[in-house]
């Protein structure tokens, strides 16, 4: 019966935890009534620090949904909470950290602008250096301030920072813009934006049969030129745009099918669960850019016919990230779909 309750077939609409897109208006009101309640706590006839109640992000209170008329499956967050608190030492400064976002969130939106996470660490650093020493910070604190508030993080003006680029049998037409014939951009393909506006504005067409996910690098051999197809990378570990044009172009274009060229290691692997399913730390926003992407590449039964001295040991990176995989009760029972 545990396997049964375990299984995400049997999992609501109800139990799944969303960030919702909402407008600066409704995120800059949550931003509000987080601060009402906190005040509300401290003048109290009792005062008391009132806690923060986040989603929990840790692999324990994650699934992967499988959609009934679909071959997208996503992970997702069920609605179990954790706290931060400002008086248990082992949270105090993440607690203070996180209204330290929110503030900022809270100007940047009244301003009506947009700024990249880097952009953010660095008005963090001059505004609370007590607080705030490295992008990693940044990063964990705006993930708990989407945990806190459910509203997806570009909802709270912090736009992605790209480092992807698309190639290959595809035009693309930003509102207002000429078109650009991405078979034109050379090795370096068509830069991707971070602003998520913009690619779900681009308007696109295609030929192409399929798109390669690529880990690294786009091909400088033009191989769209021989195979009618899309290349797509985030030159490694995938980014939010990358993975949000990605979705796109498979709502787009959903009879071309999606493959994914990764190195035969764990770090490929990790890149392609997170492309086919999206990750832990971005649950509450991992449905939004799952895609079905198919394993192309070797697989264990090739290295036979490839020669030994060719061969890299794995580095303790490597084996950090194995060790993740193997662990992952969500992901153990679907590695074989990855290769079917």
């Amino acid at each position: 019966m545990e396997e049964v309750r375990r299984s995400t077939i049997f999992f609501t609409e109800q139990h799944l935890s969303y960030a919702d897109i909402l407008p600066p208006l409704q995120v800059r009101a949550r931003i509000e009534v987080a601060v009402l309640n906190f005040l509300k706590d401290l003048n109290s006839p009792t005062p008391a620090i009132s806690n923060l109640p986040m989603i929990n992000r840790k692999t324990s209170n994650s699934r992967v949904n499988q959609g009934l008329l679909t071959d997208v499956s996503w992970i997702f967050l069920s609605r179990s909470f954790c706290t931060k608190s400002m008086t248990r030492e082992s949270s105090a400064k993440s607690f203070i950290r996180a209204w330290k976002v929110m503030e900022m969130c809270y100007e940047i939106l009244v301003q009506e602008k947009r700024v990249t996470q880097r952009e953010l660490f660095y008005k963090l650093l001059c505004a609370s250096p007590d607080y705030f020493s490295s992008q990693l910070q940044v990063n964990q604190t705006i993930q708990d301030v989407v945990a806190l508030l459910r509203c997806s993080r570009f909802s709270l003006g912090i736009m992605a920072s790209s480092r992807g680029a698309v190639a290959g049998r595809l035009l693309l037409q930003e509102p207002g813009e000429e078109i650009i014939d991405c078979t034109t951009c050379g090795s370096s393909g068509y830069p991707i934006s971070g602003d998520l506006d913009l690619l779900e504005k681009l308007i696109m067409k295609t030929d192409a049969r399929y798109i390669f996910v690529i880990e690294k690098r786009l091909a400088e051999d033009q191989v769209f030129n021989q195979i009618p197809c899309i290349l797509i990378t985030a030159k490694g570990y995938p980014d939010l745009a990358t993975r949000f044009l990605l979705h796109h172009m498979t709502q787009a274009f959903p009879e071309i099918k999606i493959l994914g060229l990764v190195d035969w290691n764990p770090a490929g692997l990790a890149i392609l669960c997170t492309y086919k399913y999206g990750s832990i730390g971005m649950g509450l926003e991992a449905y939004r850019y799952a895609c079905n992407v198919k394993w192309l590449g070797i697989r264990k039964d090739d290295l036979d016919i490839i020669p030994e001295e060719t061969l890299i040991p794995l580095k303790p990176k490597d084996l950090q990230i194995a060790q993740s995989l193997t662990s992952s009760e969500i992901l153990q029972v679907r590695f074989l779909k990855l290769i079917l």
